[in-house]
């Protein structure tokens, strides 16, 4: 019997721990597998992975916790769950380095756009994004965000060294690079020392080019800055946001007047009903970064400015702060008044010609023939409407006069400058139709250089 025991090699002790090995392995697998998968489902997602307080006490441990605790309840095998934050990491980066193989492998090594971009996160610290862009095997034009990095600081030594370390990591050659899409910094688009300039100096052919969309937005927010009456217009709706929307008691005022207007309106027949008409809306804050959503901002103004102005009403009269008071007091007098009506309707027709222009740039099938068009389309359109829309636009401001109670300036009377009061002047009033005259002048000096899209 010790003989036949010696001789079967499933009694050695090598074996046990081989097979005991083995199991252990199995059990590991299962468990890593688990959180792979969880990590998979919270990445696709866009969802956060840690939570506020992961104690044992804790109600909420956070998404990848409780996502892990509810598989494991559906499985025995996981009881065990690998929930550290460092293997959270390094899952994590596991994927994130599979992604940036994949598009390398999508590229085939071929020549490729390169788009950069800095910005300081929540934490105060530069991050450098960088998107490749590229037309793949089967001549589909894509864009692939590739890395974020921190850089010390913005200069363009410091980000050409980070590009070179991001390149060397993967294998790739900065002679492969055929374009460069930047904004319009000085850090980036230098002639001499700039992040362009340094990198067309390895790679003649990698052309510079200045985002279209971009360019039309420094070009919008410029004009509106440089024209006093226009950046004032702006700054009252900044703080009509501010005011209006300081406390959820004034948003739920805004929404049971227009709720109440709505029901009104579908009684009367002067609303249509169907799926997905007369939503709940608000006042939305304008974006400092996004110039196009001042327009959505006037479009709402338009649409809640009769309940705008109930609330107006009310916290110059119910309000409790005197600073508030006075605001709410100045906003009132400013937004029933002749001239806030005008450059309301102005710049809504203004922002919808160059809303629409910016979100045809933005297509990721747009190119730079179709693109030139376009902003030559709507240069037309500008220089038309200076030149023929001063009748229409006043028909505008007239009928919502008339639909708020508003006075109208008669235009057939003499201007008098406000700074000037005792000389009277000599021609009718225009200094409206030099406003629209001045904006457009530099609206209509949006360049159309031929660059490479890069939104």
């Amino acid at each position: 019997m010790k003989c036949e025991n010696l001789m079967n090699q499933g009694q050695s002790i090598k074996h046990a721990f081989r097979k005991q090995a083995d199991i252990t392995k199995n059990e590991y697998r299962v468990r890593l597998n688990a959180s792979i998968d969880v990590s998979r489902y919270l990445l696709r997602q866009g969802l956060p992975f840690r939570g506020h307080d992961e104690s044992e006490k804790s109600v909420n441990r956070g998404n990848f916790v409780e996502l892990l605790k509810f598989t494991a309840e559906q499985n025995e095998d996981v009881s065990n769950q690998m929930m550290c934050p460092t293997i959270q990491k390094d899952i994590v980066n596991c994927f994130a380095e599979e992604v940036v193989k994949s598009v390398i492998e999508e590229m085939g090594h071929d020549v490729f756009g390169l788009l950069v971009d800095e910005s300081a996160d929540v934490s105060d610290k530069e991050q450098m994004a960088v998107v490749f862009r590229f037309v793949d095997k089967r001549g589909m034009v894509k864009e692939r965000f590739m890395s974020i990095t921190h850089v010390s600081d913005t200069t363009s030594s410091s980000l050409k060294a980070a590009i070179d370390s991001l390149f060397a990591k993967y294998g790739l050659s900065i002679k492969k690079v055929r374009g460069q899409g930047y904004d319009g910094a000085s850090n980036m688009r230098g002639e001499f020392n700039g992040l362009r300039a340094l990198i067309s100096k390895e790679t003649p052919s990698a052309y510079y080019v200045h985002c279209f969309a971009h360019q039309l937005q420094l070009v919008v927010v410029g004009v509106a800055k440089k024209h006093f009456d226009v950046g004032d217009f702006f700054d009252m709706i900044s703080l009509l946001v501010n005011v209006v929307g300081a406390s959820c008691k004034r948003k739920d005022m805004i929404r049971e007047s227009y709720r109440k207007k709505i029901e009104e309106g579908i009684n009367n027949g002067e609303i249509n009903i169907g799926t997905g008409l007369n939503q709940e809306v608000s006042l939305n804050r304008p974006g400092n970064t996004r110039w196009n959503s001042h327009y959505n901002t006037l479009l709402r103004l338009i649409e809640l400015f009769s309940c705008i102005v109930e609330v107006l009403e009310y916290i110059e009269i119910e309000g409790v702060e005197d600073l508030k008071r006075r605001q709410a007091f100045g906003l009132l007098k400013y937004f029933q008044s002749f001239d806030f009506v005008f450059y309301l309707q102005m710049m809504i027709y203004l922002l919808g010609l160059t809303e629409n222009l910016s979100m045809m740039l933005q297509r990721r099938d747009q190119d730079i023939l179709n693109a030139m068009d376009l902003v030559n389309s709507t240069k037309r359109q500008l220089q038309k409407f200076r030149d023929d829309g001063w009748n229409s636009l006043m028909n505008r401001v007239s009928s919502f006069c008339e639909e708020h109670d508003i006075e109208k300036v008669d235009m057939e009377k003499d201007f008098i400058d406000f700074r000037r009061p005792r000389k009277k002047q000599e021609f009718q009033i225009c200094i409206t139709k030099w406003s629209i005259a001045y904006f457009l002048f530099w609206i209509c000096r949006f360049r159309s250089s031929t660059i490479v899209l890069m939104r």
